[in-house]
C-alpha cells in the first residue's frame, strides 16, 4: 500500500502546476423555505471579497472564475433572515450545488436585514442546538470521517476509552440517543450494533452523502421521537444535476465508492458501497476476532414542479465476525477467545418523503421501513463438534413500519408545525443461553418470542416572537402510547410539553431557556422477554415508559466574522428506569459493549439524575484558521439496590476537546485536536463466585459485585490526534491525500483489568488446590493506548 500511495504522489506532484485553473463555480437557488416560492433578486456574495451576484426570477445563481477551495457564501433578501453556509467546497471537476432556503420574517420593505446567521438557531431550539458542516466531519482529527467519533469535540460528549463509537450525552446511556436522515428515522448508524442501545465500533452513514448535520444534546422538537440524550438529523445533499461523477475512497479500514448524476431533467441520485479489509489487518496482526462489515446509502429525489418533490432514501449494512482460532498464544488472545462469541448482523432502513408546499405552509408525509437482524453463537471451548458445548444460540429480529404526517405553517412571524404519527412493531427473539446468577446458581434461558404490537403518537408546536424579536417563544406538546400494555396505553400519561424563550440582549448576545418532559420506550429486548415457559414477563411486570425531566439555561455571544461563545446548564431527572432484577441494577449503566442488553426480567422502578455546566468557544474557518474548545463539567448518578445514588457507567466528570486547524498556500491543511476526560467508573468483580467452576464455564470472565456497583474509577486519560490533507484540483477530477495519526505521542490507560482463570500448558483452566471446586484466578493486565497511524486517498471525478 504504501509503495502505491508514493507513486500516486509522484504523479501528482509532477502535474501540480496545473492545478490552479480559476474555473471552479458555485451554483444554486435561494427560496422561500416555507412555500418553496424563488426569491428574486436576493444577494449573493463570497464573505470577504467583491464577488457576488443576485438571483434571477427562479432563484438561480451563479458565481463562476472561482479558484478552487473554501468559501463562505453569504446570502440575504429583504423581508428575509439573512444566512451564511459556510465552508463550500469548489473544485475545476464540478460545480458547486448549493440550495438555500430563506426564513420569511414579517419586515417593512424599506427594512433590510444585515445580520449574518452565522450558526442556525431554532426557535423552538435556542440552546444545545450544533450544526456541524461536511467539512468539519471530513478534516476532523482522529474522526476517521465517522460523525459519532467528530462530534466527540463538543461539550456535553463524552466516550468510552475503546474503539467503539458510542454517543454518551449529557450523561445519559448510548440507548437515549434518535437518529433522523433526511427526516427518516434510521434506529441503527453503527456497525456491529449493541442491540438494545445504539452504539458499534464503526459507523455506516457515508460522509459524501452529508450536507450538515443537526446536533440536539437539549431542547427536543416535538416531532422528532421520543429520545432522552440527543437528536441527530443528518441533512444529505442532492446528487450532481449535471453530469455523473463519482467519488472513490481509501480509508483506514475500508474503501468506498459513491456514484451520483442526473436522471432526467427533475430528477437525480446518489448511490454507495463500502467494504472493509479490517479482517485481512487483523489476521496479520493475530488478534482474535474478524470483522468484516459492508454498508450501502442510497438517495433519489425527483421534483415533480415547484410545489412537489419526493425522496427515496435507504441505508444497510451486513456485518460478520468470526474468531481467529488460531491467535491462541498469549494469556490476552485465550482470554478474548474465550469470551467472544461468533456474529452475523444485518440490517437496513428504506423510506419514502413526500413534500407539498401551499402557499404559506408546507406538508410532509413520511413512510419507511426499517429491520435489524442479529444471531450470536458461542461454544465452550469454542469447540462447535457437539451440541452439547452450546453456550449461546442468539437470535432475534427487530421491525418498525412508520407513517408521519406533518404540516408547518407560517404567517406573519407565527410559526406553527402540528402532526401525527404511527408504528406498527414486529420483535422475534428466540434465546438459548447458559447463564448464572449473583449467588452462582447457573441456569438454562430457552425461549421463543414473537411480539407485535402500535405505537401512536400526535405533536405540535407553536412559535412567536415579541418585541421586534426581542423576545423569543415556542411551546411544544407531545403524547406517545402504544397497544402494548393497559399502562402504555393512555395518551395522558405520555404527555410531553416543552417550552423555549429566548431574548436578545443585542444582536450579538442573548440568553435562553428550554424545559421539557421526554418520553422513551424501554428497549424491545426488555419489552419481549418471555421465561422459558413462555410468559411475558416485563408485560406482567407492568414496564413503562422512561420518563425524563430537563432545565437547560444558557447565554451566547456571536461576533461578526464566525465566532461563539456559549454557556450552558443542564438538569435532567429520570425516573421509571428499566431496573434488572437478576444483577440488581439500572439498565441505564449497560450500552458500551458488545452484544444484547435488556434480554432479562426488569421492573421500571429505576431514578436517576444528570446534571453539568458546558462551555463552548468556537471559531467557523476565518482567513483560513478554524477551532473549537469545549469544556464539560457533570456529574452522572442513578440509584443502587439499596435505593442511593452513586456514579452511573458514564459519570466522567469532566470533559474537554480542544480542536484546532489552518489552511495553507497550495491548498494544504493541518489539524490537530486534544481530548482529556477524566476517569469513568467501574464495578469490581465478585471473584469468589467468578472462579466457581461451573460459573466460569458458562461466562468465561468475572462477574461483576453490582453489591459495589461502579465503585471504582479508571484513571483520567488524554489522547492527541493530527490530520494533515493536501488536495490537488485537476480539470476534470479532483484528489484529497491524507495523514491522519491518533494518539500521537503513544498515551496510555489501564482500563479495568480482565479477570482471568490460570491455564496449563494445553490451555485447560487449572482448579484451585485450596479451595476446591474453584479455578485459580488472577487479574489480566488490560491497558488502552497505541499510536495509530493511517494514509488516506479521496479521488472525486
Amino acid at each position: 500500500m504504501s509503495k502505491q500511495f508514493l507513486i500516486i504522489l509522484s504523479v501528482l506532484i509532477s502535474v501540480a502546476g496545473t492545478a490552479f485553473s480559476q474555473s471552479g463555480k458555485i451554483t444554486g437557488r435561494v427560496f422561500n423555505a416555507i412555500n418553496n416560492e424563488p426569491i428574486e433578486f436576493a444577494t449573493v456574495g463570497i464573505d470577504g471579497t467583491s464577488l457576488g451576484t443576485s438571483t434571477d426570477s427562479a432563484g438561480n445563481f451563479v458565481i463562476a472564475g472561482l479558484q478552487p477551495g473554501l468559501y463562505n457564501l453569504k446570502v440575504s433578501s429583504v423581508g428575509f433572515k439573512s444566512k451564511t453556509i459556510f465552508e463550500i467546497q469548489v473544485s475545476n471537476s464540478a460545480p458547486a450545488q448549493v440550495d438555500v432556503p430563506l426564513e420569511s420574517m414579517a419586515t417593512e420593505l424599506t427594512e433590510v436585514t444585515v445580520k449574518s446567521d452565522a450558526f442556525d438557531k431554532s426557535d423552538e431550539s435556542p440552546v444545545s442546538l450544533r450544526t456541524i458542516g461536511v467539512n468539519e466531519i471530513q478534516r476532523n482529527p482522529g474522526g476517521n470521517r465517522d460523525i459519532s467519533r467528530v462530534v466527540q469535540s463538543f461539550p456535553g460528549v463524552s466516550y468510552t476509552v475503546s474503539f467503539r463509537s458510542d454517543l454518551i450525552i449529557r450523561g445519559g446511556a448510548p440507548n437515549e440517543n434518535r437518529f433522523f436522515l433526511d427526516d427518516v428515522e434510521v434506529p441503527t448508524i453503527n456497525h456491529f450494533a449493541t442491540q438494545g442501545s445504539s452504539g458499534g465500533p464503526v459507523g455506516m452513514i457515508n460522509v459524501d452523502f452529508i450536507k450538515e448535520v443537526e446536533f440536539y444534546s437539549g431542547a427536543f422538537p416535538a416531532d422528532k421521537g421520543s429520545g432522552l440524550s440527543s437528536l441527530f438529523e443528518f441533512k444529505q445533499k442532492d446528487g450532481r444535476n449535471d453530469r455523473i461523477g463519482f467519488t472513490a475512497t481509501v480509508g483506514s479500514s475500508d474503501l468506498g465508492l459513491t456514484l451520483e448524476g442526473p436522471i432526467g431533467s427533475k430528477s437525480n441520485f446518489i448511490f454507495s458501497v463500502r467494504r472493509s479489509y479490517l479482517q485481512f489487518l487483523f489476521k496479520a496482526l493475530e488478534l482474535p476476532f474478524l470483522p468484516t462489515y459492508n454498508d450501502y446509502q442510497f438517495k433519489y429525489k425527483v421534483r415533480f414542479d415547484r410545489k412537489n418533490e419526493l425522496s427515496v432514501i435507504s441505508l444497510g449494512a451486513l456485518d460478520h465476525n468470526e474468531l481467529n482460532l488460531s491467535a491462541n498464544k498469549t494469556a490476552e488472545q485465550q482470554y478474548l477467545l474465550g469470551v467472544l462469541p461468533s456474529q452475523d448482523q444485518w440490517n437496513y432502513t428504506f423510506g419514502v418523503v413526500y413534500k407539498h408546499f401551499g402557499k404559506n405552509n408546507f406538508i410532509t408525509a413520511v413512510a419507511s421501513r426499517n429491520m435489524l437482524n442479529n444471531e450470536s453463537n458461542k461454544y465452550e471451548n469454542n469447540d462447535e463438534s457437539s451440541e452439547a458445548n452450546l453456550l449461546l444460540n442468539y437470535q432475534s429480529q427487530e421491525i418498525e413500519n412508520k407513517l408521519r404526517l406533518e404540516n408547518n405553517w407560517y404567517r406573519n412571524n407565527l410559526k406553527i408545525y402540528y402532526g401525527v404519527a404511527y408504528e406498527y412493531v414486529k420483535y422475534n427473539n428466540a434465546t438459548y443461553q447458559k447463564r448464572s446468577d449473583p449467588s452462582g446458581n447457573v441456569f438454562l434461558v430457552d425461549f421463543s418470542s414473537q411480539l407485535d404490537f402500535s405505537k401512536f403518537a400526535g405533536f405540535g408546536q407553536i412559535s412567536y416572537p415579541f418585541f421586534d424579536r426581542r423576545l423569543i417563544t415556542s411551546f411544544g406538546l407531545r403524547t406517545d402510547f402504544t397497544n402494548y400494555d393497559e399502562s402504555m396505553s393512555n395518551p395522558l400519561d405520555q404527555l410531553s410539553p416543552r417550552l423555549s424563550l429566548t431574548y436578545n440582549i443585542s444582536d450579538q448576545f442573548n440568553l435562553n431557556f428550554n424545559a421539557g418532559i421526554y418520553h422513551q420506550l424501554p428497549p424491545y429486548t426488555v419489552m419481549g422477554y418471555r421465561s422459558n415457559d413462555g410468559e411475558l414477563v416485563n408485560k406482567t411486570n407492568n414496564v413503562s415508559y422512561i420518563t425524563n425531566k430537563q432545565l437547560v439555561f444558557g447565554g451566547e455571544y456571536y461576533s461578526s466574522n464566525g465566532g461563539r461563545i456559549s454557556l450552558e446548564g443542564f438538569y435532567k431527572g429520570y425516573t421509571n428506569y428499566p431496573f434488572l432484577l437478576k444483577d440488581s441494577i439500572s439498565l441505564a449503566n449497560l450500552g458500551a459493549d458488545f452484544g444484547v442488553i435488556g434480554n432479562e426480567p426488569a421492573v421500571s422502578t429505576s431514578e436517576g439524575r444528570s446534571y453539568g455546566v458546558e462551555l463552548l468557544l468556537q471559531q467557523k474557518i476565518y482567513k483560513g484558521f478554524y477551532g473549537l474548545a469545549a469544556f464539560t463539567f457533570f456529574r452522572s448518578e442513578f440509584k443502587d439496590k439499596r435505593g442511593n445514588y452513586v456514579p452511573s457507567s458514564w459519570d466522567n466528570r469532566f470533559v474537554t476537546a480542544l480542536t484546532a486547524g489552518k489552511k495553507f498556500p497550495r491548498n494544504w491543511e493541518v489539524g490537530a485536536k486534544w481530548r482529556f476526560s477524566a476517569g469513568s467508573p467501574y464495578t469490581p468483580y465478585d471473584t469468589v463466585t467468578s472462579a466457581l467452576i461451573p460459573v466460569w464455564n458458562v461466562n468465561n470472565q468475572g462477574i461483576p459485585d453490582y453489591n459495589r456497583l461502579n465503585s471504582l474509577r479508571i484513571a483520567s486519560y488524554n489522547q492527541i490526534d493530527v490530520r494533515v490533507d493536501k488536495k490537488w484540483f485537476l480539470s476534470k477530477f479532483s484528489i484529497d491525500l491524507y495523514l491522519d495519526i491518533q494518539n500521537l505521542l503513544n498515551a496510555k490507560v489501564k482500563l479495568p483489568p480482565y479477570l482471568d482463570v490460570v491455564r496449563d500448558e494445553n490451555g485447560v483452566p487449572v482448579e484451585d488446590p485450596n479451595n476446591p471446586g474453584s479455578y485459580q484466578i488472577y487479574y489480566l493486565d488490560n491497558t488502552s493506548g497505541t499510536v495509530l497511524p493511517s494514509i488516506g486517498l479521496v479521488f472525486e471525478y
